[in-house]
């Protein structure tokens, strides 16, 4: 249960799947289909979907880059976040979008793995929401030529690793796209 306890709802977190930061990524087009059934699923439902949208001087506002790919259609009902830092919550509306629909989960997904989807799902946690990762639709884009482990190991370790986070009054865990039906 959520350390928020007055925000019993839960939210899909769709987190930059924007035609820049996916066009090289990792299983791409899985990830985006499974993103897709994620929004279907939580629509039939009625669980708030809330997009996040990044934008920096590599990806200006406006720009063919920064557009969420075509694959992915937000409704206009559905809230959109614009954010400058890695954590969807750093100095953006995120936060008042959450209290406003009294959610206190979120089930995360989209882009990249390694900086923004990991900023994100642990500014959730600190800030007290159960934080939820869907395993199978989250990717990152191959950065091994700096130094880093290869796409697929990137997304396997942070799988691993949020799979075994724990604090007092809130909980984390790692879920697949056909699982995710059992945390709405």
């Amino acid at each position: 249960m959520s350390s928020l306890r007055e925000r019993p709802n839960t939210a899909l977190l769709v987190v930059d799947v924007q035609n820049d930061v996916v066009a090289n990524a990792h299983r791409r087009d899985d990830v985006i289909a499974n993103i897709n059934t994620l929004i279907e699923d939580a629509r039939a439902r009625r669980v708030p979907v809330i997009w996040v949208q990044h934008s920096d001087e590599h990806m200006p506002v406006d720009s063919d880059g920064w557009q969420y790919v075509p694959e992915l259609k937000r409704e206009e009902s559905e809230p959109l976040v614009h954010k400058r830092y890695g954590d969807s919550f750093e100095d953006t509306n995120l936060e008042a979008e959450l209290a406003q629909r009294g959610i206190g989960r979120l089930i995360v997904a989209g882009a990249e793995t390694d900086a923004c989807i990991r900023s994100t799902i642990h500014g959730a946690f600190t800030r007290g929401y159960d934080t939820f990762l869907v395993g199978d639709a989250h990717t990152t884009e191959d950065h091994s030529q700096y130094g880093m482990p290869p796409a697929d190991k990137v997304i396997a370790h942070t799988n691993m690793y949020w799979s075994e986070q724990v604090a007092p009054g809130r909980t984390a865990g790692v879920i697949d796209t056909a699982d995710a039906e059992r945390y709405w």
